[in-house]
């Protein structure tokens, strides 16, 4: 039951740690001599070489792999990666960052199985999208994060401002929203907030992140 994450920065690095912490074995893949040695100081499996390579993917077992998570920086990579695996049958999670269009989101939302915008949705998102599970994971972030859902009323000073010009500074994330009756979703780069929206948010509570997030989203 291995899973193959592509790029140990950031997103990859905590996603492999999740996975392992639950006991699930991870091979890291990773053409960065620095990175890799890193990978392997933390006790994983690496297979040094480009992402986007059958052969390399090979070496790290894709064959016999139950999932794979393209979570470089490059979305060529991930997305040739994540091809690769679904070729062998894997269940794969593709990153891409916050700017792209919503044409190119849709293109890649029907070839992979999971789409990730990290920075909405953190590295426990990226594991659960591995696993193939709900938002749950979320929950499993550090004691200090809050998770809060937050109805937006009639007035509120965000009404009108799309979802990813909503700046929480350094205390908080919107990692989903939902509009009405349906279900939640990670928001488009598009997607603008109405009244009766909902927005799920993940902050830092340490100091006061929640009360400061529903300020600033709800007004004084």
């Amino acid at each position: 039951m291995t899973f193959i994450v592509v790029g140990y920065g950031r997103v990859g690095r905590r996603t492999a740690r999740i996975l392992h912490e639950e006991g699930y074995p991870v091979v890291v893949v990773d053409n960065d001599p620095d990175r890799a040695d890193r990978a392997r100081e933390a006790g994983f499996e690496v297979v040094e070489g480009d992402g986007s390579n059958e052969a390399v993917l090979k070496r790290a077992g894709v064959e016999n792999a139950v999932a794979l998570g393209g979570l470089t920086g490059d979305p060529n990579i991930n997305f040739a990666a994540c091809m690769i695996g679904k070729e062998f049958g894997c269940r794969v999670a593709m990153r891409i960052s916050e700017d792209f269009r919503e044409e190119i989101y849709d293109r890649y939302e029907e070839d992979v199985d999971e789409v990730i915008y990290p920075e909405r949705l953190g590295a426990a998102g990226a594991k659960t999208a591995l696993l193939g599970g709900s938002f749950n994971a979320i929950g499993e972030l550090t004691e200090q994060l809050r998770l809060t859902t937050v109805t937006i009323p009639e007035g509120a000073p965000v009404i009108g401002r799309k979802v990813n010009d909503v700046d929480l500074d350094d205390f908080g994330r919107i990692y989903a929203h939902g509009r009405k009756r349906e279900a939640m979703t990670i928001p488009l780069p598009g997607t603008v907030i109405e009244a009766g929206d909902q927005l799920a948010l993940v902050v830092d509570d340490e100091d006061d992140g929640l009360e400061r997030a529903r300020a600033t989203l709800l007004g004084e």
